[in-house]
C-alpha cells in the first residue's frame, strides 16, 4: 500500500508552480481523484487491533476524493487503480477507503490534527513511537453496515463501515517525516486560545502495546501529506484545526504525549 506522504511529496512541487491536470487514472505520479464516487471514509477513524490487521469504523460517503492506492495489472492486462477498485466494489460488497478533508476538522469543527512529533519537532522532548492505521487503500465490506462488530461496544449506523487496514510503524517506508505523524483527536473552538486542544488527542501519539490483540489505535499519516491532499483535491490548501504535541519519556521508558498548551483533559 503507497502512502500519502511518499506519493504527495512527489507532486507538491509541482502543484505549487503549476496546477497539474490529475484525472481518475492520473499515473504519473500515482494519484487519483475518484470523482463522484462512494467510498469510506476513516480519517477520523478509530481502529480495533487483532492478528495484526486493523479494523477501522469509518463513514460512508459520496463525493470526490483522493488515493494514493497502488495500480495492479489484471492477468488480462489492464491496469487497475485505487478508483476502479472502488468503482467496481459498488455492485459486489465492498468499497475501498479513500481520502477527502473531514468537515470536523475544518476550522472551527469539532476535531482537529494532532501533530505527533518527529525528530525535528519534539520541542525539547523525544520523538513519539509510531504506531497508527493507514487511512488510504483499505478494504471495507458493506456487509457489516449496522452490525455488531468486536472492539465497538455499539452497532455501527447504516452510515458506518468496517475497513481492513495496514498497522503502520517506524519500519514503515513512508510512516513519518522529519516532523512526526499526524492524528485525529477532540477540539474545542468555542474554549480560550491555549484551551482548544486536549491531552487525550495526545495521548493517541504513544499507545500502550498498539499491535496487541484487542488495542484500540487511531488512524494516521505522516505529517504534512493531509495539506497537500486537500490542495490537491479541492485546488486550493484549506484551513483546518490543528493541535501540537510533545512528548517525554518516562522512568520505566514508555513514552507520553501531552498538548503543548494548556489544554483540558479531553
Amino acid at each position: 500500500m503507497i502512502h500519502f506522504s511518499l506519493c504527495l511529496l512527489l507532486v507538491v512541487t509541482s502543484f505549487v508552480f503549476a496546477k497539474p491536470a490529475v484525472s481518475e487514472h492520473t499515473q504519473e505520479p500515482p494519484i487519483q481523484i475518484c470523482k463522484n464516487q462512494t467510498y469510506a471514509l476513516c480519517a477520523t477513524a478509530k481502529c480495533f487491533v487483532y492478528d495484526n490487521v486493523a479494523y477501522c469504523k469509518c463513514d460512508i460517503k459520496y463525493g470526490n476524493s483522493i488515493s494514493s492506492s497502488a495500480a495492479f495489472t489484471t492477468p488480462a492486462g489492464v491496469e487497475v487503480n485505487g478508483c476502479d477498485i472502488n468503482r467496481q466494489g459498488s455492485l459486489n460488497g465492498y468499497m475501498l477507503s479513500t481520502y477527502s478533508l473531514p468537515a470536523a476538522i475544518r476550522k472551527g469543527g469539532a476535531k482537529a490534527m494532532y501533530t505527533c512529533p518527529g525528530s525535528e519537532n519534539t520541542q525539547g522532548g523525544v520523538e513519539s513511537p509510531v504506531a497508527y492505521a493507514q487511512a488510504d487503500g483499505a478494504f471495507c465490506f458493506t456487509s457489516t453496515r449496522g452490525k455488531h462488530f468486536p472492539g465497538f461496544d455499539l452497532q455501527l449506523r447504516p452510515g458506518q463501515i468496517m475497513c481492513s487496514s495496514q498497522i503502520s510503524t517506524a519500519s514503515t517506508p513512508g510512516s513519518t517525516s522529519p516532523l512526526g505523524y499526524q492524528v485525529s483527536g477532540p477540539y474545542s473552538p468555542s474554549a480560550p486560545v491555549g484551551r482548544r486542544c486536549h491531552n487525550s488527542g495526545c495521548a493517541k501519539c504513544s499507545v500502550p502495546s498498539p499491535t496487541a490483540n484487542g488495542s484500540s489505535i487511531p488512524v494516521g499519516v505522516a505529517a504534512g501529506a493531509p495539506d497537500i491532499a486537500n490542495a490537491i483535491l479541492y485546488g486550493q490548501p484549506q484551513e483546518v484545526n490543528s493541535c501540537e504535541c510533545k512528548c517525554s519519556e518516562r522512568a520505566d521508558g514508555s513514552v507520553s504525549c501531552t498538548a503543548t498548551e494548556p489544554a483540558e483533559n479531553g
